[in-house]
C-alpha cells in the first residue's frame, strides 16, 4: 500500500489548482493565433463544439480514473490504468502520463522563465523608445545567448534555472502548502492583470496613440463567423488540437491531483468547474488582448504576416512595442502584467507536471516528498539544456511537438479506450456520477463511447496525414501531398531534407547538416527517455510482485 498521504487542504483550492494545471501560455498566446489562422469566428464555433464532444469528456474520464485509482493508493497513471484492466501492458501506456510531463515540462520552464526576464526588462525599461523590429531582434538575441542588457551572462540560462528553482522548491512544499497555495494566489492575480489588459485592448480608438483602428475590429474579426468556411476539415481539427492544448488533457496531471480527491467527493461539478474557468480566461480575456491590439496599432494584413511567423511573434516579439505606445507609464506597467499573467499561467502548469513523478515514486519507491520533487528538478535541469543551447537548430520545437502534441492526443485516445471499452462504460458512468453535485446528462454515456473515441481517432489520422498547407478540400479532390507538419513528414525529416537539398551556399548546408542531426539526437534523448521511465513501472511491478499483500495481522 503507498505510504503517500498527501491531500488537497479544500475543494476551492483543488479547483483552482485545477484551473491552473489547464490555464496556460497558451490561452493568451496560442488561442488569438490559431482563431486568426482559422477565420476568427469561424473557429469559435467548432471550439465550442470541440470542447463539448472531447474536452468535457475527457475531463470526466480522467478526474474519474485519478479518483479509482488514488483509492486504491495510486498517484500516477501506469498503476492507475494498471487497476482498470487486466492486460499488463496498459501500465506501460500509462508512462505516457509521466513521461509527457517531464518532456514538456524541460521546455515549458525555460519558456516560463522568458516571462520572468520580459518581467524584469519591462519594469527596466528595456523596451521604451524601440521600434516592432527592435523589439523582436531584442527577443532574437536574448534566445541566442547574445549580450545582455542586464550584464548577466547567458542571461536566458540564469533565468531557467531560476525558474525551475522556483518550481522545485514550491513543489518540495507538497501539496496544501506547495502547489494549491501558489494556485490560491496565482489564479485571482492572473484574472485580475487579465481583466486589466482586456479593458485596454477592448478601448483603443482609431488615431489614438498612433492606433490604425479601433479595438473593435479585431473584436469583430473574432467573434463574426463566417459560415462558408465552417465545415472546413482543417478548421475542425485545429480547433479540436486547441482544447488539448488548453485544457491539459491527455497528460496525467489531471489524473494525478484527482488521485488526492476523496473517495466520497464529487468529481462531476469539480470537472466542469475547472473546465468552464479555463474556457473563461482562455475565450474572454485571451482574445480580449493579443489580436485587439495587434490589429488595432498594426492591422490586419500586418497581423497575419506576423503570426506565420508562430504565436512567440506576437507575444514576444511584438506586444511590448505596442504597449509603449501607450506612453511610458501604462505602457511599462501593461507590459510587467502581461507577463506576469504569462509568468502565473505558466507555473501553475508547470507545477502540475511535476506531481505524476512525484506521486509515482513516493507510491512505487517510498521516496520521502522533498527528495521526489528534487529529483524532479534535476530531470528537467538536464533534459531541458538542450532546449537553451540548441534552441535555433530547432531542439525546443521537437520537445514541443512530439511530448506537447503528438503525445498528448495518442494518450487521450488510448485512455478513453480503456475507460469506454476495456474498464467499461457502465461501471465507467458510475464512477463519473457516483456523489455527483450535478446531474450529468446521460447523453454523455453515448458520446464518451462512441464519439469521443471516433473524434480522437480523427484528429490522430489528420495529424499523421496532414495535406500540404493544411488544405484537406484540395487533397480529398486531388493529388494528396503531405504536408512538412505531418507526422510521417516530420519522422522523415523531409522539411529539412528539402532545404538542404536546396541550400547553396556552404554556411546553410553546414547549419542544415547540424540541424538535421541535432533534431534527430532530440528524439532519440526523448525515446531512451521513455524507455528508462517504463523500465521503471517494470522495477516498481516486479517490486509489487514480490512484495506481501494484505498480511494477517
Amino acid at each position: 500500500m503507498s505510504g503517500n498521504k498527501d491531500a488537497w487542504g479544500s475543494r476551492i483550492g483543488l479547483i483552482l489548482a485545477m484551473a491552473g494545471n489547464a490555464v496556460g501560455m497558451s490561452n493568451f498566446l496560442r488561442f488569438p493565433v490559431q482563431a486568426v489562422q482559422n477565420g476568427g469566428g469561424t473557429f469559435i464555433i467548432p471550439y465550442l463544439v470541440s470542447f463539448l464532444v472531447i474536452g468535457i469528456p475527457l475531463l470526466w474520464i480522467e478526474w474519474s480514473m485519478g479518483r479509482f485509482g488514488g483509492a486504491l493508493g495510486h498517484h500516477s497513471t501506469p498503476f492507475i490504468m494498471d487497476t482498470m484492466a487486466r492486460n499488463r501492458l496498459w501500465k506501460y501506456i500509462g508512462v505516457f502520463g509521466i513521461w509527457t510531463n517531464i518532456a514538456i515540462a524541460a521546455y515549458y520552464c525555460y519558456l516560463e522563465s522568458w516571462t520572468v526576464a520580459y518581467m524584469v526588462h519591462s519594469i527596466k525599461g528595456s523596451f521604451l523608445g524601440l521600434d516592432q523590429g527592435e523589439v523582436a531582434a531584442f527577443f532574437d538575441s536574448y534566445i541566442s545567448l547574445g549580450t545582455s542588457t542586464l550584464g548577466i551572462p547567458w542571461e536566458p540560462f540564469v533565468f531557467f534555472i531560476l525558474v525551475l528553482l522556483l518550481n522545485t522548491y514550491v513543489l518540495s512544499q507538497g501539496l496544501q502548502k506547495g502547489v494549491e497555495r501558489v494556485a490560491k494566489i496565482g489564479i485571482p492575480l492572473l484574472i485580475l492583470f487579465g481583466l486589466f489588459l482586456a479593458y485596454q485592448g477592448a478601448t483603443i480608438d482609431a488615431g489614438e496613440n498612433g492606433a490604425i483602428h479601433s479595438s473593435i475590429e479585431g473584436l469583430n474579426f473574432l467573434w463574426t463567423p463566417d459560415y462558408s468556411n465552417m465545415w472546413s476539415p482543417s478548421v475542425w481539427l485545429a480547433a479540436a488540437g486547441q482544447v488539448f492544448f488548453t485544457l491539459s488533457i491527455g497528460m496525467g496531471t489531471v489524473h494525478c491531483y484527482a488521485s488526492y480527491v476523496k473517495a466520497k467527493d464529487d468529481i462531476a461539478l469539480s470537472a466542469m468547474t475547472s473546465g468552464w474557468m479555463n474556457e473563461f480566461v482562455e475565450i474572454v480575456l485571451g482574445s480580449f488582448i493579443l489580436i485587439p491590439i495587434s490589429i488595432a496599432f498594426l492591422g490586419m494584413d500586418r497581423v497575419q504576416e506576423l503570426i506565420e511567423l508562430g504565436s512567440l511573434s506576437l507575444g514576444f516579439k511584438t506586444l511590448p512595442y505596442l504597449f509603449m505606445q501607450w506612453g511610458d507609464v501604462i505602457g511599462i506597467l501593461s507590459s510587467f502584467l502581461f507577463f506576469s499573467l504569462l509568468f502565473f499561467a505558466g507555473i501553475t502548469s508547470s507545477l502540475a507536471m511535476g506531481t505524476p513523478w512525484i506521486g509515482f515514486l513516493k507510491d512505487e519507491f517510498k521516496w520521502k516528498h522533498s527528495p521526489a520533487a528534487w529529483s524532479f528538478g534535476i530531470i528537467i535541469f538536464v533534459l531541458g539544456l538542450p532546449t537553451i543551447f540548441l534552441y535555433k537548430y530547432g531542439v525546443f520545437d521537437e520537445y514541443d511537438y512530439w511530448a506537447g502534441t503528438v503525445s498528448l492526443v495518442v494518450f487521450a485516445l488510448l485512455e478513453c479506450i480503456l475507460f469506454a471499452w476495456v474498464f467499461g462504460m457502465d461501471k465507467g458512468w458510475k464512477e463519473i456520477t457516483r456523489n455527483a453535485e450535478i446531474r450529468v446528462p446521460p447523453i454523455y454515456k453515448y458520446i464518451i463511447k462512441y464519439v469521443t473515441p471516433v473524434l480522437l481517432l480523427i484528429v490522430f489520422l489528420g495529424s499523421v496525414f496532414t495535406p500540404k498547407d493544411n488544405d484537406w478540400e484540395g487533397a480529398i479532390s486531388g493529388t494528396w501531398i503531405l504536408d512538412d507538419s505531418s507526422i510521417i513528414s516530420k519522422l522523415r525529416n523531409t522539411g529539412l531534407k528539402e532545404k538542404l537539398a536546396n541550400a547553396s551556399d556552404s554556411e546553410t548546408i553546414a547549419f542544415v547538416t547540424d540541424q538535421l542531426f541535432y533534431v534527430n539526437a532530440s528524439r532519440l534523448l526523448l525515446m531512451v527517455v521513455f524507455i528508462g521511465f517504463a523500465f521503471l513501472v517494470y522495477i516498481a511491478y516486479k517490486k509489487r510482485q514480490s512484495e506481501p499483500i494484505n498480511p494477517p495481522q
